[in-house]
């Protein structure tokens, strides 16, 4: 795999600076309510790392409440994106009145879902709850889809949920595609199939290891695959029907720049936070419980979130073992969060896949 060029080195040391910035101020853009563990589907690829039990109450919406009221005394509401998380959100019987409680609070508020309880009188409900972003997962044809979420109708479901909502033109709307050795021969099938549903933005992931993913080696494609992936996604992008963009899995080396609309970064603690299930203060879900920096019942957010994440904030502990020598560190920054096990050790390396042969 070559080094970049001049132009794309120039490129990637205007965006290191600019994350060295992003480190120091700390804006607080996203926050991710982890509301429930309970979900309608049984999905081979959950990320949960299963060290909190599915049968977790759902936590209560006061207590996420004065979270939001915390938030409201130091930053402007209106700049924060809360996305509501699971499990799966819709299942909550209360989740319309928390999502209405939150647009009071003056916060724009988005969901992830995997639409099976998404019908047309639902979106409604949350549409007129103040409803700004909206993901739906979509993980191939209907056999395909189906196998991955392991019930027999979340195609229909989640296909409904696609079309209604990618016809709203009040809300920010995507479909993320988890790409796995069962789906990544019909990837073009897949794209035709959201087009004729009316999508414009559609986002891809390839499934890291850990959870149930960690022992099914059916997720997992080959490096050769991951590089034809890569060039899927550009020439998918220069057609220009649907804007296809992959998600945040890593640093992509000479695909940066090409495969997404900005540069790699890793957000968490930058920009995002979460709250999850039973209360911890983290970057995002996808991290493990190592990374906390916090919990919301013994501690205050606001002081968390300013005075806290210093291991999010600045990755030079992780530069060692395979990232010692690496010569696209000061770009890469050791990668996401969520590839690093509690030890600190990288899990994955796009890099690695993009270079092997």
């Amino acid at each position: 795999m070559s080094f970049p060029s001049l132009k794309q080195r120039i490129t990637l040391n205007i965006n290191s600076s600019f994350i060295k910035e992003e480190a120091k101020e700390h804006p607080l853009m996203q926050l991710f309510w982890e509301c429930t563990l309970r979900c309608n589907m049984k999905c081979r690829h959950c990320g949960s790392d299963c060290k909190v039990s599915t049968i977790h109450p759902d936590m209560p919406f006061g207590d996420f409440e004065k979270v939001l009221l915390r938030i409201k005394e130091k930053y402007d509401s209106r700049k924060i994106l809360i996305i509501l998380s699971g499990g799966e959100p819709l299942v909550r019987e209360d989740i319309v009145d928390c999502a209405k409680r939150i647009y009071e609070l003056k916060f724009p508020w988005g969901m992830v879902s995997n639409g099976r309880l998404m019908s047309p009188a639902k979106i409604e409900q949350l549409l007129r709850a103040g409803m700004r972003s909206a993901t739906i997962s979509l993980d191939g044809l209907e056999d395909d889809h189906n196998w991955m979420r392991g019930v027999p109708d979340a195609f229909s479901y989640a296909s409904r949920a696609i079309k209604i909502l990618a016809s709203e033109p009040s809300i920010a709307f995507d479909v993320v595609t988890c790409v796995n050795r069962r789906n990544f021969p019909k990837l073009k099938e897949i794209k035709e199939y959201l087009i004729s549903l009316g999508l414009k933005y559609w986002r891809i992931f390839t499934v890291f290891p850990v959870g149930r993913a960690a022992t099914d080696p059916e997720l997992q494609i080959s490096n050769a695959q991951y590089r034809e992936l890569m060039d899927f996604i550009v020439a998918t992008r220069k057609e220009g029907r649907i804007h296809l963009s992959y998600g945040c899995e890593g640093f992509l080396g000479p695909y940066e720049g090409k495969v997404r609309d900005h540069l790699f970064s890793c957000q968490a603690g930058l920009s995002i936070a979460s709250v999850r299930i039973d209360g911890a203060i983290s970057g995002c879900n996808s991290i493990r419980s190592h990374y906390d920096q916090g919990n919301i019942y013994t501690d205050d957010f606001i002081d968390v979130w300013e005075n806290r994440f210093g291991t999010y904030r600045d990755h030079s502990q992780f530069r060692s073992q395979e990232c010692a020598a690496c010569k696209w560190w000061k770009w890469c920054l050791g990668n996401g969060m969520h590839l690093r096990d509690e030890q600190g050790h990288l899990i994955l390396c796009n890099l690695k896949r993009l270079e092997s042969k």
